[in-house]
C-alpha cells in the first residue's frame, strides 16, 4: 500500500486505539467563510475531544482536502499527530480575509462562477481517502490539492518536516503582511 518510492515517504499513519465512549469523535460540516473555519478550529481545539476533522476547501476551479487531528485534549500527546488545514495553511482560517469579493459558494452566483464538478471532485478524493483509512486502517497521506484547469493533482504526505517548513512559512508570511 505505502510502498511506492515516487510516492514519497513510505511510513503508513494509522489512528490511534480510542476509548471507548457514547460521544461521536469525527465532525464533518460545510462552511464557506474563514470565519466559520475559525470558529471551527477553535472549537475543536484546547479541551476539546474531537479526534478529526476532515476539511474540503475551493475556490472556482481548484481545491484541498485535508484530514486532520485538531491539537486538543485528546490528541495533545500523539507523537505523530496529523495536521489540521488551519495548522498547515493559516490564511484559511483568518477572518480578515473574508472580504475577498467572491459571493457564498451557496449562491447562485457562485455556482455560475465555479468549475462544473470542483465540489464532487474534491468530495470523491475525500472519500477515496477515508474509504482507505477505513478498509486498510492506514493511510499514506492525509490529504490533496486539485486544479481542474491544469488537470493537476498532488497529494499531501505524513511529513513532519514538511509540516514543519509549511508552518515557518506562515509565520514568516505573517510577519512581512
Amino acid at each position: 500500500m505505502c510502498s511506492d518510492p515516487a510516492a514519497g515517504s513510505t511510513r503508513p499513519w494509522a489512528p490511534r486505539a480510542r476509548r471507548s465512549s457514547n460521544r461521536a469523535a469525527e465532525r464533518m460540516r460545510c462552511v464557506d467563510t474563514r470565519a466559520a473555519r475559525a470558529a471551527i478550529r477553535d472549537a475543536v481545539g484546547n479541551w476539546s475531544t474531537l479526534s478529526y476533522w476532515l476539511d474540503l476547501g475551493n475556490n472556482a476551479d481548484s481545491g484541498q482536502f485535508i484530514l486532520g487531528e485538531p491539537l486538543n485534549e485528546r490528541n495533545r500527546r500523539a507523537r505523530l499527530r496529523l495536521r489540521t488545514a488551519a495548522e498547515l495553511f493559516h490564511e484559511i482560517a483568518d477572518p480578515n480575509l473574508d472580504n475577498d469579493g467572491e459571493p457564498s459558494c451557496s449562491s447562485a452566483e457562485a455556482l455560475e462562477r465555479q468549475e462544473p464538478f470542483v465540489n464532487s471532485t474534491l468530495a470523491q478524493h475525500a472519500l477515496a481517502l477515508l474509504a482507505r483509512l477505513f478498509r486498510y486502517g492506514t493511510v499514506c497521506y492525509h490529504g490533496g490539492f486539485i486544479s481542474l484547469s491544469t488537470g493537476v493533482s498532488g497529494r499531501l504526505p505524513i511529513d513532519a518536516s514538511l509540516w514543519r517548513r509549511l508552518r515557518r512559512r506562515c509565520k514568516s508570511e505573517k510577519s512581512t503582511a
